[in-house]
C-alpha cells in the first residue's frame, strides 16, 4: 500500500498505533471501524499503521473486530518519516518487560521503538490538513471529529 494509491480516490487518514498489548490502541481501532462508513462515503482511505509483524497485526484486527487493514511498519520506518517515532528509555523497557510486553518479538526487531499515537489527514494534493501527535498513549481524538477536515481535503470540496 502506498500513499499515492491511497490518495488516488480522495484524502487519506493515516493513524499510528502501538499494538496488541495496548488496550487504548484496540479501542481506537474499534472507533475507527465505527467511523469507516463515513470515511468511505467521503472517498477517504484509512491507513492504520503499527510496528508489529503482519501476524501480530492480524491478531489485533481479530481482537478489535476491524475490517480495514492494519499495515505493518517494519523497524518503524514510516513512523520515523512522519516524525512520530520514539525510543523507549531503559526505565520504560524494564516496565514493559516486567509487564510481559515483548516488543522485540511483537515487532520483529530489537530497537525498542514505538510510534507516538498520531493521526493525520492528507489531502489529495499531499498537503497535511490535520495532524495530531500525543505523548499520552491514553488519549485519542474521536475519528468522527475529522469529518469537517475531510470535507475540506476532498478534491470536490
Amino acid at each position: 500500500m502506498s500513499l499515492s494509491d491511497a490518495l488516488s480516490s480522495g484524502p487519506a487518514v493515516v493513524t499510528f498505533h502501538g499494538g496488541l498489548w495496548c488496550p487504548t490502541c484496540i479501542a481506537d481501532l474499534q472507533a475507527l471501524e465505527a467511523a469507516l462508513p463515513e470515511y468511505t462515503y467521503r472517498g477517504t482511505t484509512l491507513l492504520a499503521i503499527s510496528p508489529q509483524t503482519p501476524n501480530h497485526n492480524r491478531a489485533v484486527r481479530e481482537q478489535a473486530g476491524t475490517s480495514f487493514p492494519l499495515l505493518a511498519d517494519p523497524r518503524n520506518r514510516v513512523a520515523a518519516s512522519f516524525g512520530v517515532l520514539v525510543k523507549l528509555t531503559p526505565g520504560l523497557i524494564d516496565l514493559y518487560q516486567r509487564s510481559g510486553i515483548d516488543l522485540p518479538t511483537l515487532n520483529g526487531d530489537e530497537s525498542w521503538t514505538l510510534p507516538l499515537p498520531a493521526r493525520f489527514v492528507i489531502a489529495t494534493d499531499r498537503s497535511i490538513r490535520y495532524a495530531e501527535v500525543s505523548a499520552d498513549f491514553t488519549r485519542r481524538t474521536d475519528p468522527l471529529e475529522l469529518l469537517p477536515v475531510l470535507r475540506g481535503a476532498s478534491p470536490s470540496a
